[in-house]
C-alpha cells in the first residue's frame, strides 16, 4: 500500500466528517444573516455546542487542506517507473507544428462592362 493510497483514504474520511459536521450545524441565527442585524440570543448549552461545531469545522477543513498538500508531495516524489500508467502513453507524440497555409492571391477583377 503506497503512501498516496493512505493519504487518499484519510482525505475521504476527513471530507466525510467535514460534511457531517457542517450538516449538523443549526442554520438559524448563523452565517451571513446574523452579521446583517439578524441572529437570535444563544442559550447556555447551545453556545457551547456551536463553539464546538465551529472549531471542529475549521479543524477538519485545515486538516483536509494539509492532507491534500501532503498527498501532492507524495505524488511528486514517486519515481517515474512506479508511477501509474494514467499519465503515460505508448503512442508517440507528434510535436511537429503544421505549416500554415497562406491563401493564394487572386488578381483583382476590374469591371469592364462600364
Amino acid at each position: 500500500m503506497s503512501t498516496f493510497t493512505i493519504f487518499l483514504a484519510l482525505i475521504i474520511i476527513v471530507a466525510f466528517l467535514l460534511v457531517v459536521v457542517i450538516m449538523v450545524q443549526n442554520p438559524k441565527g448563523g452565517g451571513l444573516s446574523s452579521s446583517f442585524g439578524g441572529g437570535g440570543q444563544q442559550l447556555g448549552g447551545v453556545k457551547k455546542t456551536t463553539d464546538f461545531l465551529d472549531k471542529s469545522t475549521w479543524t477538519l477543513a485545515t486538516l483536509l487542506l494539509v492532507l491534500i498538500l501532503l498527498s501532492n508531495v507524495t505524488i511528486m516524489d514517486t519515481p517515474a517507473d512506479a508511477a501509474s500508467g494514467v499519465f503515460e502513453s505508448d503512442e508517440p507524440v507528434n510535436t511537429e507544428v503544421p505549416a500554415t497555409q497562406v491563401p493564394a492571391q487572386q488578381p483583382a477583377q476590374t469591371d469592364s462592362a462600364q
